[in-house]
């Protein structure tokens, strides 16, 4: 059976902390905790699971950190978590099947991170990330801030999936390394323009973000996955900022990299649902019905192929006047989430007002 090292770097995590480090000790072979200046309980908590606690001097570089902690890893493989996340039941059994089989010869194990759920807990947005590593190949993490593992070579598609549960508020800590970088006149690469960009558009800097969203799509490097994402959220960027075309542009624009994906055809399908083109809206809703989600480590978001756009279809034959069908697709729409309290709404709204469905559903 292949050894172990937990590596975490953590700042005021008494939330948290012993959440994550409860649900994964009896897998672990050693826990690392790197601390970048807690004030809090942080410490203490991470001294009842281990002894390797060290300090690192925060400097605006989440990698610098991430760094430092692989390097006091002792053990043939490196996992890293963050202070949110957890490892839930389930994913612990699969764990522990995992660690029983995994052969020396993979060198990074992806895992699945479940990021939003739906009312009864499933699921809704997850992807996949560089999770386990060997400890040998010293792969490295690259970049101050949206830091990612540049891992490589032979790999394993685990199902363990790492469920992030935030507690903290999000703050501008991000924005303000990237502010930094930028007025210290840093190259920033293709990933930073993108990441910078978002960070200006949930900041609500919105004719900034366009214009770093658009540098780096013209950079013709991006990943596909960020490029197809960059147009979607440019496009939400115009719509704030009131200017259709552009917004319609922007999502038109994520076509140029691959076929309409369910996000893609939701979010063409919303630009017409707001301009009252409803026969529209349902094409594009339909779409994303009938095109399979990509295989990909990008984002994925399971309700933008199933019941988000029956519910959107639901609302558009309604305002088209063909009840039916909009009884219709919202059946489909509780198929896939019967708890959703808008969709059972619509149900008895249906049933007593339009006097359509099963009365005995």
């Amino acid at each position: 059976m292949v050894t172990i090292s937990l590596c975490m770097i953590v700042k005021d995590e008494e939330a948290t902390l012993d959440r994550v480090l409860s649900s994964v000790q009896e897998i672990m072979d050693e826990i690392i905790i790197v601390d970048t200046g807690s004030i809090d309980r942080t410490k203490e908590i991470a001294r009842k699971y281990t002894d390797r606690i060290f300090d690192f001097k925060w400097i605006e570089d989440f990698s610098a950190a991430r760094n430092f902690s692989f390097s006091k890893a002792t053990k043939e493989y490196i996992l890293w978590l963050d202070a949110d996340d957890i490892v839930e039941t389930e994913d612990r059994s699969r764990f522990h099947a995992l660690k029983a089989t995994l052969t020396p010869d993979i060198e990074r194990v992806t895992m699945p991170y479940l990021l939003a759920f739906d009312t009864t807990g499933k699921p809704t947005s997850s992807l996949r990330r560089n999770r386990l590593v060997r400890r040998d190949r010293n792969f490295t993490w690259v970049g101050p801030v949206h830091e990612y593992l540049a891992a490589w070579g032979k790999f394993l598609d685990s199902d363990v999936s790492i469920t992030h549960r935030k507690e903290k508020v999000y703050t501008d800590r991000n924005l303000r390394i990237y502010t930094q970088r930028k007025e210290a006149e840093e190259q920033f690469s293709i990933r930073d323009l993108y990441y910078y960009a978002n960070e200006l558009r949930e900041h609500a800097k919105y004719d900034d973000a366009v214009v770093y969203y658009d540098k780096m799509l013209k950079t013709g490097q991006g990943w596909i996955e960020d490029n197809i994402q960059a147009c979607v959220k440019m496009s939400e960027c115009y719509s704030h900022m009131g200017n259709k075309e552009k917004c319609f542009e922007s999502l038109v624009r994520a076509l140029v990299y691959e076929k309409p994906r369910p996000d893609v055809s939701c979010a063409i399908a919303g630009y017409f649902f707001k301009e009252e083109q409803h026969e529209n809206a349902v094409f594009w809703y339909d779409l994303a019905t009938k095109v399979p989600p990509p295989s990909t480590m990008g984002m994925t978001n399971k309700s933008m192929s199933t019941w988000f756009p029956h519910l959107q279809m639901c609302l558009c034959y309604d305002r088209m006047g063909n009840y039916e069908k909009a009884y219709e697709h919202n059946e489909k729409a509780l198929a896939f989430n019967p708890t959703h309290p808008s969709m059972l709404y619509n149900r008895e709204y249906f049933l007593n007002v339009r006097k359509i469905g099963d009365t005995t559903a």
